[in-house]
């Protein structure tokens, strides 16, 4: 894995850790919700004031965000429909 794709897998299990979807995230952090998919699939080139500005909105400390995951470690499973704002059961 290369830096963005640690950032971005590491992004996600944050993000779904809080309960969060890429939408609401990326209205707290004033982004475009495609924008924050590619960053979690590791297709961006992200800046400072973005890594810092969702850093701050997941209250997830930057070192926790760089932090190489195990080897087996499984991708973050996506939330349930049922916890998705909007989605009815």
């Amino acid at each position: 894995m290369d830096a963005k794709e640690i950032f971005g897998w590491n992004l996600r299990k944050a993000r779904i850790a809080k309960g969060l979807t890429q939408e609401a995230l990326a209205l707290e952090a004033d982004v475009d919700r495609a924008y924050l998919g590619r960053i979690e699939r590791g297709k961006e080139n992200v800046t400072i004031n973005v890594i810092e500005m969702l850093s701050r909105k997941l209250d997830a400390p930057l070192d926790k965000l760089f932090q190489v995951p195990p080897k087996d470690e499984p991708k973050p499973l996506p939330l349930k429909a049922g916890r998705r704002p909007g989605k009815r059961v």
